[in-house]
């Protein structure tokens, strides 16, 4: 069976791919954020050893726009890449999709009463390559993925509480899996940001850390808030903290805390990162 290594949670601001490619990682403004994944690099090198990343994020309209929003999406390709969003962010070297994981984790799911769209041809936005260009900076991809895709974008949103069962049922599937392949979760997004309206720059900062604690010691606290209420505490993009949920339900009940580092503002946003693995 598939051995689930652990959890990596990170915000995903398109800034981080124009500093990536003007070097600017030793940059004053930039330093705090970058030097918070050295950690993440050698416990990925050294302990968990990942063969395949799942990964939970949510599209800004390059593979899924306003016209067709899934509530939750599954790509099960044998390649993804990207193409250009506007942002001036250059392109990433492709993905090699984990076809078997992918169908398995389709199946199981519905199994599990989840209704996902399953994409056989996806490709992937800033929000999948930029925290895998930060976890593998050479941008040689030792791993194969799985992209998970959760709505956050367009209004009904699916509530916190369902995607912490979506981790769950994800988890399941992943331990379930029979391959003998070291899986990683990477859940990307938020944290607290406001990027338009009357509240643009908003940020929560004892929030932000209340939420990081307490996914390492009550994970389900977030899920006691709607949607609506989520909005309200972190701004109208900070509801991209439902990855971060996702991806800590898929750890199990007990996990240790390997890493975290919190660092504002990145862009207007509260860049949050976090490395949690289960407690066996």
């Amino acid at each position: 069976m598939a051995t689930l290594v652990g959890g990596i949670t990170t915000s995903h601001v398109p800034a981080i791919g124009r500093a990536i490619a003007k070097n600017l990682q030793s940059d004053p403004y930039w330093k705090p954020f970058f030097d918070g994944f050295a950690p993440v690099h050698r416990w990925l090198e050294a302990e968990a050893k990942p063969d395949v990343v799942v990964v939970v994020y949510n599209d800004h309209g390059l593979n899924f726009f306003l016209d067709k929003m899934p509530t939750f999406a599954v790509g099960a390709a044998a390649e993804y890449r990207n193409a250009d969003e506007g942002w001036g962010i250059p392109q990433v070297p492709p993905f090699t999709g984990e076809q078997d994981l992918s169908w398995h984790l389709i199946d199981s799911l519905i199994g599990d009463d989840f209704d996902l769209t399953t994409c056989q041809e996806m490709v992937v936005d800033h929000a999948f390559t930029l925290p895998m260009a930060l976890l593998w900076p050479t941008q040689v991809w030792p791993v194969k993925v799985v992209p998970v895709c959760i709505n956050t974008v367009q209004f009904p949103l699916p509530s916190a509480k369902r995607c912490y069962a979506l981790g769950e049922a994800i988890g399941r599937a992943v331990r379930s899996w029979k391959n003998d392949q070291r899986v990683l979760v990477l859940g990307t997004g938020g944290l607290s940001h406001q990027l338009d309206g009357q509240r643009a720059g908003f940020i929560n900062k004892d929030f932000d850390l209340q939420f990081m604690e307490s996914l390492v010691h009550d994970p389900r606290w977030a899920t006691q808030f709607s949607i609506h209420e989520l909005v309200e505490k972190t701004g109208t993009q900070g509801v991209e903290l439902l990855m971060w949920l996702a991806t800590r339900g898929a750890l199990g009940d007990e996990v240790r805390r390997v890493h975290q580092n919190y660092h504002i503002p990145i862009s207007n946003t509260a860049s949050g990162l976090m490395v949690m693995a289960p407690r066996d």
